[in-house]
């Protein structure tokens, strides 16, 4: 039985193979620019992936917080680097973040469980 984890990326990966594989000039560009965001720079992987939850949780994209999450994870973030990061993005977004918040623990124990820990 598929766990969170593999369910996510699954449909992440069916999905964005589904929507690249088609003429979409603009939407390909949006893609690359944000694979190359998040790349090593002036600032640092783990930064900017710790950057984007911030700004994912606030914005409450529960898929882009799964995706900083994962990314994060094998970063090397740990789970209390993660919980600061989301005590800063609970105190920016206010209690409306507070149920991703939630979702968002529970997909780091997921991380935790499938690889191990």
């Amino acid at each position: 039985m598929p766990n969170q984890v593999e369910e996510f990326n699954a449909y992440r990966e069916k999905m964005n193979d589904k929507i690249l594989s088609g003429n979409h000039k603009i939407i390909k560009r949006i893609f690359n620019l944000d694979t190359n965001t998040y790349k090593e720079g002036h600032l640092d992987v783990k930064t900017k992936e710790l950057l984007g939850l911030v700004a994912s949780a606030v914005l409450r994209c529960d898929d882009c917080i799964k995706y900083h999450l994962e990314t994060a994870y094998n970063e090397g973030i740990t789970k209390e680097q993660m919980m600061e990061t989301m005590e800063v993005a609970t105190l920016v977004g206010g209690t409306i973040v507070i149920p991703h918040l939630r979702r968002a623990y529970e997909f780091w124990e997921e991380l935790e469980k499938v690889n191990g820990e």
